[in-house]
């Protein structure tokens, strides 16, 4: 028996855009609700969203095999990433890279030896069902998925190299961050932006590389698409409850 078949990453690798939501509200329950709605792949977000490690680790559970669930951890770091992997993460969203060095690092931290540097605790891990799967160690490798978010611009000026390494397996591009990075705070639709971050995803693409972005803004979502970028994030927990509350509000007023 080996590591559970990582859906997402294979299908990254077959074409096709995969459709997903955010979820920044830290909460099992929401979790359980967006899984059931079709979603292919949902974030559970480490970065901006109240979650820590026991969090993850009741929405991982929540979300089963309903939806693929992506841990967007708070940073680089490598002891939070092997958490993250522990508890039964199979992708991972690493925020904030910048350098090739800084992705080559990621990688490492992914990857058990002799091709990274991943702890090797397995016996005590969800990831490995406590010990029940006896060929976790030797597959487990095969089944991670690594996408680095860039979103700056000393990131999409680093990006060819970052492109250049073996183990990413995707590149996010962060349109928030980039848009602040570049002058335009709050104005993630500027042309300028707009124009950098079609030109990324389609280095990204042509490097042979898996292309994700996310917007709420339905017109740029078709954009991307039809770029055919493979994993595209169409809104947020935190925007579907909000927008939805005030829509009911507002028809009996």
């Amino acid at each position: 028996m080996s590591a559970p078949v990582n859906t997402f990453k294979a299908r990254l690798k077959s074409g096709g855009t995969q459709v997903g939501l955010w979820m920044g509200l830290g909460e099992a329950t929401t979790a359980e609700l967006c899984a059931g709605t079709g979603f292919d792949w949902l974030v559970i977000d480490g970065e901006h969203g109240p979650n820590r490690l026991r969090d993850i680790l009741g929405q991982l559970r929540s979300v089963g095999d309903a939806s693929h669930p992506v841990v967007r951890v708070r940073d680089d770091n490598r002891a939070e990433i092997k958490q993250m992997l522990d508890i039964g993460a199979q992708t991972i969203l690493v925020p904030m890279i910048e350098t090739a060095e800084q992705a080559r690092e990621v990688v490492r931290s992914m990857l058990y030896p002799p091709q990274g540097v991943r702890g090797v605790g397995a016996a005590l891990a969800r990831a490995s069902g406590f010990n029940a799967v006896p060929d976790y160690l030797q597959s487990a490798n095969d089944q991670v998925c690594l996408l680095l978010q860039v979103e700056s611009a000393a990131g999409i000026a680093a990006l060819d190299d970052i492109l250049a390494l073996d183990g990413v397996d995707g590149i996010f591009i962060g349109p928030a961050d980039l848009a602040a990075d570049l002058g335009h705070l709050g104005n993630l639709g500027a042309p300028e932006v707009q124009a950098i971050i079609i030109d990324a995803l389609k280095r990204i693409r042509t490097a042979g590389k898996a292309a994700g972005i996310l917007t709420s803004d339905q017109a740029l979502a078709k954009t991307y698409a039809d770029l055919g970028v493979e994993f595209l994030a169409v809104g947020s927990d935190v925007g579907v409850f909000r927008s939805g509350l005030l829509a009911l509000r507002k028809s009996f007023k």
